[in-house]
């Protein structure tokens, strides 16, 4: 009966739906003629919910891509994101067959980290072993994960063995005092931030954290790189919510005593700052979360609120390897900040280097979706869109904040991607 009622329904909601909200704001529905769309997903499923205790989740739900575009579109503020994942988590709690090829798939995406950190220990081997034509064929086969992408490479030197080695937190704060020296400032200034950097600027894109240490060093900011687990950000995107919660219990432990010290926390990827300062309050209720979300930033913004880094930035010039054009891409996750626009403003008066956004479109990626087999083309699909935008910039170098939107325009375009904290460090830091 519920699936006879979800047939009759689906043409007229899929109808209205596209009459009321834009294709941008509704990335996947765009591309995908099955897909009910947040409406559905969100206040339709929620109220069901509440109203027949027999109701099941749709499995539809798993083909939501935590994008999170539809938070921006609803006008009266419906946390629908929430809505989504928490139907989600309860769909693969209660409804997800654990013995499925899909489920164990899901679980290894989402519990990125684990990977991660057994690859990190021979990078060079997991490099080539996971980029092997054949292994990779194979786990197309056997797990879903789509062939058609090359996997992100691991560094030789992880985020915080470089971190580590150069001296750590002491080092920072030495670093720090002389740069407040520079400034005309006292040598003991509180100024200092808790970075959160997140699984890939550890593992595949060191290069990104090192460029925010040395950037908010320049500004005098004692940098501290607490104990941390993954964001989450993931694990929501595949329902497993209890895999989230116990990385967010460490997250905001290690966060929370740091904001007690006058700390405000800092990450680099605006998925790691949205897990902490939305997802995290919202979904979970844990000791300290609302002190942690209200005192976290995304890195360009932190410095944009407390620092003259505009008019530091219209002062400097690059030259080498960053004075390129740029094809900036925002991704939907910094849109649900309000930072998609702060990229192109900061480095549109930068001597040496030119800024195109490249539009409102979605990546495609969003995380693992991207990932799965099944939903490779979709992905590929939804980013046309931005991929035409960045091959007729002026341009052949993209940038963005999030490291998966950056892997989706290589793909897409072939361009090497940066991170704005890239370019900022060419501009200030000699």
């Amino acid at each position: 009966m519920r699936q006879a009622t979800w047939r009759a329904r689906t043409p007229q909601r899929r109808h209205d739906e596209r009459r009321t909200i834009p294709n941008r704001l509704r990335p996947v529905a765009e591309v995908d003629d099955d897909f009910p769309g947040p409406k559905f997903q969100g206040p339709e499923q929620w109220r069901l919910k509440q109203t027949d205790d027999d109701y099941e989740i749709d499995d539809s739900v798993m083909s939501c891509s935590n994008c999170m575009r539809c938070d921006n579109a609803c006008p009266s503020g419906v946390p629908l994101s929430q809505m989504h994942n928490t139907a989600r988590g309860e769909y693969v709690e209660n409804q997800m067959d654990k013995l499925s090829i899909e489920y164990v798939r899901n679980r290894i995406l989402a519990n990125y980290r684990t990977s991660a950190t057994i690859a990190s220990k021979v990078p060079s081997l997991a490099n080539w072993g996971m980029n092997f034509g054949p292994a990779r064929w194979l786990m197309e086969k056997t797990l879903g994960v789509t062939k058609e992408r090359e996997f992100p490479e691991f560094a030789s030197e992880t985020f915080r063995e470089w971190w580590t080695k150069r001296g750590g937190a002491d080092a920072s704060r030495r670093n720090a005092q002389e740069s407040r020296e520079r400034m005309g400032l006292d040598r003991d200034t509180d100024k200092k931030v808790a970075y959160f950097h997140g699984c890939y600027s550890n593992f595949n894109s060191p290069n990104v954290g090192k460029a925010m240490v040395r950037v908010y060093e320049h500004y005098g900011y004692e940098v501290v790189a607490p104990e941390q687990k993954c964001s989450g950000t993931p694990m929501f995107a595949n329902g497993m919510l209890k895999d989230a919660r116990r990385h967010a219990e460490v997250n905001v432990s290690s966060m929370s005593d740091l904001v007690d010290q006058g700390y405000d926390a800092i990450a680099s990827c605006t998925s790691c700052s949205m897990a902490l300062r939305q997802e995290y309050p919202e979904l979970f209720d844990i000791d300290g979360i609302e002190k942690v979300a209200s005192n976290t930033f995304e890195s360009l913004e932190y410095l944009r609120i407390h620092e003259d880094i505009k008019e530091d930035i219209q002062a400097a010039d690059v030259s080498g390897e960053l004075a390129e054009e740029f094809a900036y891409h925002a991704p939907c996750h910094a849109r649900n900040q309000g930072l998609e626009r702060q990229s192109v403003e900061l480095f549109r008066d930068l001597d040496g280097v030119g800024i195109e956004d490249v539009g409102e479109s979605c990546s495609g990626i969003s995380g693992t979706y991207g990932w799965k087999e099944e939903k490779y083309e979709k992905s590929m699909e939804i980013g046309e869109e931005m991929f035409e935008h960045m091959e007729h910039a002026e341009g052949d170098v993209g940038m963005t904040e999030c490291p998966t939107c950056a892997s989706q325009m290589e793909h897409g375009t072939g361009y090497e991607i940066r991170h704005p904290l890239e370019l900022l460090e060419a501009a200030l830091v000699e």
